[in-house]
């Protein structure tokens, strides 16, 4: 773990963390959830907003796959996303849907700059971010996808969203 340079648990707790929070809308696997963690430990993000049915910790499947980043990364429960989504705006968060929707915008084609505070909302693995989430939202992003399959695991597309609003900030914050 030293030669990783690793943080413990401890140190990830208090170590200061890119403005960036991850919304899921009524996850149904709660193995999903687990994978989100990990990522989210992974980039330092600061939070974790779990609304509705998603699973919460402590829980066996989100364990198995998040591999203790349940218990380095924060996370809340909301009831909606509009509480959610509320908290986040008074916060001073920008929000995102990830959804294939009307006038969404190509991932790729969206400027993320290292000062704004970043929220995604990922929804339901069948149904998707639900209308009156994305409503609520600054804009709606689209991860561009070439092949027969038009949609992705609710885990990857959080890993290929959340790697395209980190990787610049990465440095900067690297930095510093």
């Amino acid at each position: 773990m030293e030669e990783l340079n690793r943080k413990t648990v401890e140190e990830f707790k208090q170590s200061t963390k890119l403005p960036v929070v991850v919304v899921l809308e009524n996850i149904r696997s709660a193995y999903n959830v687990g994978s989100v963690f990990r990522t989210s430990d992974a980039f330092l993000l600061e939070s974790i907003y779990l609304i509705g049915y998603t699973c919460v910790p402590p829980h066996k499947e989100i364990k198995k796959t998040a591999l203790g980043a349940e218990d380095t990364v924060h996370w809340k429960h909301f009831p909606t996303a509009s509480t959610a989504i509320e908290s986040l705006r008074q916060e001073g968060f920008k929000i995102f849907a990830i959804e294939q929707a009307v006038n969404s915008k190509p991932l790729q084609s969206v400027d993320f700059t290292a000062d704004e505070k970043i929220a995604v909302v990922l929804g339901n693995e069948v149904t998707g971010v639900e209308q009156a989430t994305i409503e609520l939202c600054n804009a709606c992003i689209e991860i561009p996808q070439l092949g027969v399959k038009h949609s992705l695991n609710i885990a990857t597309a959080a890993g290929v969203v959340l790697w395209e609003i980190v990787r610049d900030r990465i440095k900067a914050f690297q930095k510093s």
